[in-house]
């Protein structure tokens, strides 16, 4: 029995190509996004000049992302996933030898901090902190802020599980972002040193990260 001319119709409907389109053109304005405002910052980018970028209308933008507060809290967000996803975090006891975990994540945090385009972001947040702090709030929120409870969360986990001694976690996860940071990405910031290479990098994480689990190492 054929179905009845309603019943094509509706699953019709139900399996349109909209929603794939839709999913395209959100990704398209992400990544303009996220190659305009680290180069011209949030007073600098309008909405006309990423949807022109995107290759998408204005009012397409504004369907995705209300406001450009929004889209730039979203294309901060997009960036550190990319780099440092979830799965980066999720940790458990029996899976993964925890030093190897860290090592994970400290390589992925170094690679995106010392990114031309994150130090061109962090640069212009410091120079126009002093009259406008609200663009460093937005990328603080969406960023780093995300990436220590996620790690905070998982020092928690370590600590249950007698892999590590952390007494404070929020604490802790200060230490190791800032120490993989290092001296390097200050010198980088102020533009007297250039990103280091592969060799440098996994040196200086494998010393830090052997750093950071004798000071919170089980008892």
């Amino acid at each position: 029995m054929s179905p009845s001319p309603s019943t094509a119709s509706t699953k019709k409907r139900t399996v349109g190509p909209g929603r794939p389109k839709d999913l395209e053109k959100r990704a398209a304005i992400l990544d303009a996004a996220k190659r305009m405002f680290p180069v011209h910052g949030l007073d600098g980018v309008s909405m006309d000049a990423i949807a022109a970028e995107a290759g998408v209308s204005k009012l397409t933008v504004y369907s995705h992302f209300s406001d450009k507060d929004t889209l730039f809290r979203e294309a901060v967000k997009a960036r550190c996933e990319e780099q440092l996803p979830h799965a980066f975090f999720q940790w458990a006891a029996g899976t993964m030898a925890i030093r190897d975990r860290l090592l994970t994540i400290a390589r992925a945090f170094h690679a995106l901090v010392t990114n031309d385009e994150t130090v061109t972001m962090y640069r212009m947040m410091a120079a126009q902190a002093p009259a406008n702090s609200k663009l460093a709030a937005l990328f603080f929120e969406a960023g780093p802020q995300r990436i220590l409870s996620e790690f905070e969360a998982m020092l928690k986990q370590a600590n249950v599980a007698g892999s590590l001694r952390v007494d404070d976690a929020r604490e802790a996860a200060g230490h190791f972002f800032c120490l993989v940071k290092g001296l390097c990405h200050m010198r980088m910031l102020i533009g007297i040193c250039e990103a280091p290479d592969d060799e440098q990098a996994e040196a200086h994480i494998d010393k830090v990260v052997d750093l950071f689990l004798r000071a919170y190492a089980p008892r």
